[in-house]
């Protein structure tokens, strides 16, 4: 549910972030892996997390995901503070994460997969139908040309794989998504379900943290795109008020794009 703050009479609401990531530190030994990041999110909104390797932005986003507590910094849901020192408690807030390896059991089908952990049991045995009714609403809502419930999801395309490991998601109701290269080693066509699959998401009012890569894949799916470099933020760019050129010299120059020279950019393709 989108929270909105009182508004004063003739003035619009103000919107409020499902996420807001303030003042981020995660240090490892004598290493800051991130310093000092703030990131925000809002309902229907892809942010496009971005920068090289080591950059800080897998580290970050396992401070959302309960994975690696922040050092300091604070985390808002729908603008209250909350602690999140596991990952049970990113998920009761509504928050899961969508792994690269998207963490499936390959042996099992898509109703076992969705509720893997969270079973669905009537009079001490489980309750298969009940669990495969809730599967096919909510992977329809997804993807409503998936009908392989019965099949293994080892034997899925990566598309139909992904749409699985997102319905598990948000059947147990998650507002806010981070995924981590989605699109990793899928095909053009698989790409497009995934493609589509995100976009069925946002229509839906959910955010997504997306951590790519694949800086075609964070231009097509984001509205804002942040980028990392060294444990720092670099900046926070709108899609539509920057290039693909200024992007990546933000991510292999740490520069924001008012600083980049157009020698620089030009010796991003040297």
């Amino acid at each position: 549910m989108l929270i909105q703050k009182p508004a004063m009479p003739g003035v619009a609401p103000q919107r409020v972030p499902i996420v807001e990531l303030r003042n981020i530190h995660v240090a490892f030994g004598g290493v800051r892996a991130v310093a000092g990041v703030t990131l925000d999110l809002y309902p229907g909104e892809v942010v496009g997390v971005v920068g090289g390797n080591g950059a800080g932005k897998t580290t970050l986003m396992r401070t959302l995901s309960g994975a690696r507590p922040p050092d300091s910094g604070q985390i808002f849901v729908n603008g209250q503070p909350v602690t999140i020192g596991n990952p049970r408690d990113a998920k009761a807030l509504g928050i899961e994460t969508i792994y690269q390896t998207l963490a499936l059991a390959d042996n099992l089908d898509a109703p076992a997969n969705v509720f893997l952990g969270r079973e669905v049991t009537s009079a001490a045995t489980l309750n298969d139908a009940a669990m495969e009714s809730a599967t096919r609403k909510v992977i329809g809502r997804l993807n409503p040309n998936f009908k392989n419930f019965k099949t293994p999801v080892l034997r899925l395309s990566g598309g139909q794989r992904q749409a699985v490991a997102i319905a598990r998601a948000i059947h147990f109701n998650a507002r806010a998504l981070i995924m981590d290269e989605p699109t990793a080693a899928l095909g053009p066509a698989e790409t497009a379900q995934v493609h589509a699959l995100i976009r069925q998401l946002k229509s839906e009012g959910i955010g997504i943290f997306l951590v790519s890569h694949d800086i075609h894949d964070v231009f097509d799916l984001s509205e804002r795109i942040s980028v990392m470099y060294h444990g720092k933020l670099v900046g926070t760019v709108n899609k539509n008020d920057v290039t693909t050129d200024e992007v990546l010299g933000m991510i292999i120059l740490g520069k924001p794009p008012t600083k980049l020279t157009q020698q620089e950019l030009a010796e991003l393709h040297g």
